[in-house]
């Protein structure tokens, strides 16, 4: 018996490595099976301009089952999407792909995912979350319009959560904790993170609109807070401190297209969408009543240092490895 669940639990998997990333699109991720059930391929979605999960898989799998490495070749979603229409062949009659999102029906910077999927014509579409926006929903219908058959609410609830950041900053604003730590809790001892965390921390300051930070951070730190290690654009920092005055030559201060904002309150967090604060004690004390969700980076190392002194009962929402670290995403357990 084929054990739908799995497969789009491996989607799920694959997806959350781009959380938050995807910025302002959702994360979503997709699989594809074969005849035999065996799987052909496996994408998701990275970030806003990259072809979309099912497009990725899609690619893929159409690779695998013809070696055709021109594919390779087109980088274009507009251009992959016609190529596959062009050449399918309908190699995709007897597969299945497994989407943690029900695919988009509206055309933006590529066509739409349910077209592509009904024009292959895939023998069904598993799928785990419903589309809320009122734009790109409409793809269930599409595909069974064309005579595909489609699951819905397959793992909803897992789906549900990988998008709950999508729907907030959709709606209104999403802010997230990023702290690193050790593995016995202290997180004041220099570099902590491994490479790769810090990388992927960077990737996440390219796509947020707002960083926050504890003055007592900056004036002790000097940090840049740019994302130097993946791209160019910083995010506008916001310094919450009753102490106005810092040392303008603090590397933060003289990056190109940011603002940096001196305030003793968090008011203009509102004006914001996507944000992330980092921090310790102090801020998460201060902030803990706006996050949404955490984001711990816990590094295999035992070192003399402060730990964190707050009561936070938190859920555990997915960890992965990345390197040598564990990276895990938490939101307040009284949510749920």
């Amino acid at each position: 018996m084929v054990n739908d669940k799995f497969f789009l639990s491996l989607a799920l998997k694959e997806a959350w490595k781009y959380q938050g990333l995807t910025y302002p699109n959702p994360p979503v991720g997709a699989v594809i099976t074969d005849k035999n059930n065996q799987i052909i391929s496996i994408a998701a979605h990275k970030k806003q301009g990259l072809p979309h999960a099912e497009l990725e898989c899609v690619k893929k799998a159409y690779l695998h089952l013809t070696n055709d490495k021109k594919i390779n070749s087109i980088k274009d979603a507009n251009v992959l999407h016609a190529y596959l229409l062009k050449k399918h062949n309908n190699i995709f009659n007897d597969c299945k792909i497994y989407v943690t999102l029900e695919p988009c029906n509206h055309q933006g910077s590529t066509p739409p995912c349910s077209l592509l999927l009904s024009s292959v014509h895939f023998k069904e579409v598993i799928v785990g979350s419903t589309e809320r926006n009122k734009i790109a929903k409409g793809g269930i219908e599409t595909l069974r319009n064309h005579n595909i058959k489609v699951t819905t609410k397959c793992l909803e609830k897992e789906c549900d959560m990988l998008i709950e950041p999508f729907l907030k900053w959709q709606k209104d604003r999403f802010i997230f904790f990023k702290i690193a730590q050790n593995l016995n809790g202290t997180y004041n001892t220099g570099t902590i993170s491994s490479n790769k965390s810090r990388e992927f921390t960077h990737k996440l300051r390219e796509k947020i609109d707002l960083l926050v930070i504890g003055g007592n951070t900056v004036r002790m730190d000097r940090p840049t807070l740019d994302s130097r290690m993946v791209g160019t654009k910083a995010p506008d920092v916001l310094i919450y401190s009753k102490q106005k005055e810092f040392d303008k030559t603090i590397s933060l201060f003289n990056i190109k297209n940011r603002k940096v904002f001196i305030e003793d309150n968090l008011e203009l967090i509102k004006k914001y969408n996507y944000i992330m604060i980092e921090g310790g004690n102090n801020m998460l004390k201060a902030t803990k009543h706006l996050v949404d969700w955490y984001l711990f980076f816990i590094a295999p190392n035992i070192k003399k240092g402060d730990t964190l002194d707050i009561d936070l009962k938190l859920k555990n929402i997915h960890c992965n490895p990345i390197d040598k670290d564990l990276m895990c995403w938490l939101r307040h357990s009284y949510l749920d």
